[in-house]
């Protein structure tokens, strides 16, 4: 996305809070450049706001002095910074060769078909957010998938329904 259709996209003009910016200047003392600052910015402000809208990426642009295209090259690299609103809970689902031969690809199903969700979108409810990952490091105890920081391992359809039922109740 360049910047002429973010700035197009963008509704109104957002402000960084006292909180984002406390935490960028404190990301600044680490870096020799503040190009470098960038990733850390955007997971700032979406640590902060849940993801990071055009407004947002706008407002990190200005305050580091970083193109928006650059900004946004960064944020669409790295699948973890959230350039749309997700759910509550993000479940990050392993679709490497060491899962799909355990058998991932029948879990990834009953996931879609139990939340009635692709890849990349929202349960209707807003709880759960469905995005692969290419790995999550855990190929001995394959099919694996995280939800927040928690990696739930040798998946099941039953230990699917448990950790759905489990998220929907935090």
């Amino acid at each position: 996305m360049n910047s002429e259709v973010i700035a197009s996209n963008a509704k109104r003009p957002r402000k960084l809070s006292t909180e984002e910016i406390a935490e960028i200047e404190h990301e600044l003392t680490l870096y020799p450049d503040k190009r470098a600052v960038g990733l850390e910015a955007l997971k700032i402000v979406q640590k902060h706001q849940g993801w990071v809208s055009d407004e947002s990426l706008l407002a990190i642009s200005k305050y580091l002095d970083i193109s928006p295209s650059d900004l946004e090259g960064v944020a669409t690299f790295f699948n973890l910074v959230y350039r749309q609103p997700v759910g509550r809970n993000v479940m990050l689902f392993c679709n490497s060769v060491s899962c799909w031969i355990m058998g991932c690809e029948g879990i990834k199903q009953h996931i879609k078909d139990k939340l009635e969700i692709e890849f990349g979108e929202t349960s209707a409810d807003g709880d759960f957010t469905l995005i692969p990952v290419p790995c999550l490091g855990d190929c001995d105890r394959a099919p694996v998938m995280m939800v927040g920081s928690d990696l739930h391992r040798n998946l099941t359809p039953e230990k699917i329904n448990k950790i759905i039922l489990d998220y929907r109740n935090k």
